[in-house]
């Protein structure tokens, strides 16, 4: 049996080479959008750009709430890594993968309420509607694949082999690109084949993916993938735990920018507009910020199942430092760039003078919310998920008392102050918990 070999020092050069594959990845997912955004966008009608506009927007929002199907596999799988038990690494991902089909169908069956839904909340026109109606029965199909890529994906960054997991989100975004494209531009399927081009790269991926994940674990554990053992009850449940202890944290998570946007549109449509352009700003951020977070699970969720104590404080110790370095320097870029970048996401010079006046809470926000995201990274890895969502709750209630209030005082100011605090408290809370995390090394 092949065993895997780390380094006897987690150095801030090794987590910056796991790290580099996913900053590219990273980049790789707002792509997609963009690409989307484009083809509708150039159609005859405003209608197209619309109806893509709210069904990926929804659609992306409850595929991200599964996100646990990825986070849940990394601290399992890296921590099985780490005892040496590579049995139990294949059956956690065959467990998650169950769950994450099972997830898929169900997403599938609920496509009526789904539509029923956006149409209840948006209140769109008829016309409109019936392109929100022809995108979400198509790519709906894509669920169940779309969700098995999470967990592959968790897989192997659990493995650390960040290079795989990065490459199978580049080519899922790629070949959906491609696709997309093909069927708007060749074909004139128009928003049908936005839709079609999700859905067959969805599958393509996972059918390219799961066949190299088969020989992959044949040859480097010498193990063949089977149903024994799988279904045992003290595994599922905890899994089930895990997986949903994620699950509020990121539905919280997803509820506190929603806060903004919604404080901001009783503040008046440009602000809902400028506070959109900003997000995008910390969105991007977060891209390069993540990475670092995503390599520090693996490597961290390894030295707990190892019982490396030196290892799990040399990783903690550089990833902060890599994090924090890298958050002061997307603030110094957007410091000196920022109307460029603003410039580029409207035309319209009234937005573009009002978003000047807010930029500062961009500059100051990545390299304090740089600790928060490392923070989460670890949690994720030691499988302290209970805790997560305990801090979450936290935070986003915080948040929120902080917000009303400084919005009062401080008008669309105080939304972004509380943001800030909003991060800060994040970090607080996940610190007050770390010690548990030491406790099992």
């Amino acid at each position: 049996m092949n065993i895997i070999k780390h380094p006897a020092k987690i150095s801030k050069l090794y987590i910056i080479k796991l790290s580099l594959p996913i900053f590219f990845s990273n980049l790789a997912i707002p792509m997609v959008g963009i690409v989307d955004t484009g083809l509708m966008g150039h159609l005859s009608d405003q209608k197209f750009l619309a109806a893509v506009s709210i069904s990926t927007a929804v659609i992306t929002m409850i595929y991200w709430s599964f996100g646990f199907l990825r986070m849940g596999t990394v601290g399992l799988v890296a921590q099985a890594l780490g005892r040496g038990d590579y049995r139990e690494i294949v059956l956690t991902t065959m467990r998650n993968m169950i769950i994450a089909v099972l997830i898929g169908f169900t997403i599938i069956a609920s496509q009526n309420y789904i539509i029923s839904q956006i149409e209840n909340f948006f209140a769109t026109s008829e016309n409109l509607q019936i392109l929100i109606d022809k995108y979400i029965s198509v790519r709906v199909f894509s669920a169940p694949a779309e969700l098995t890529i999470y967990v592959l994906t968790g897989l192997f960054l659990g493995l650390q082999r960040t290079g795989v997991s990065s490459f199978l989100v580049i080519f899922f975004c790629t070949t959906n690109i491609i696709f997309s494209a093909f069927f708007v531009l060749n074909l004139h399927l128009d928003i049908y084949g936005v839709a079609l081009g999700t859905v067959i790269s969805a599958y393509l991926t996972i059918i390219i993916f799961t066949t190299y994940t088969f020989f992959y674990i044949k040859k480097r554990f010498n193990i063949i993938p089977r149903f024994t053992k799988l279904l045992v009850r003290k595994k599922i449940f905890r899994l089930l735990n895990i997986n949903f202890d994620i699950l509020i944290r990121t539905v919280l998570l997803t509820f506190a920018f929603l806060w903004v946007t919604y404080q901001g549109s009783k503040l008046g449509e440009e602000f809902v507009a400028i506070n959109a352009i900003l997000i995008q700003l910390i969105a991007l951020a977060s891209f390069f910020l993540d990475a670092y977070a995503f390599s520090t699970e693996g490597i961290v969720g390894f030295a707990i199942g190892k019982k490396s104590k030196k290892s799990f404080l040399q990783a903690v110790s550089n990833a902060y430092k890599l994090s924090f370095v890298t958050g002061i320097l997307i603030s110094i870029f957007y410091l000196f760039f920022y109307k460029i970048i603003i410039n580029s996401l409207t035309d319209l010079d009234y937005l573009r003078f009002l978003s000047y006046s807010y930029v500062l809470w961009v500059v100051i926000i990545p390299p304090v919310a740089s600790f928060c995201y490392q923070l989460d990274g670890i949690f994720i890895g030691a499988s302290q998920t209970a805790d997560m969502r305990n801090c979450m709750i936290i935070s986003v209630v915080l948040f929120i008392l902080f917000s009303l209030y400084l919005i009062e005082n401080l008008h669309n100011h105080g939304i972004w102050l509380a943001l800030l605090f909003f991060m800060i408290i994040r970090s607080l809370t996940l610190n007050f918990f770390y010690p548990k995390i030491l406790n099992k090394l």
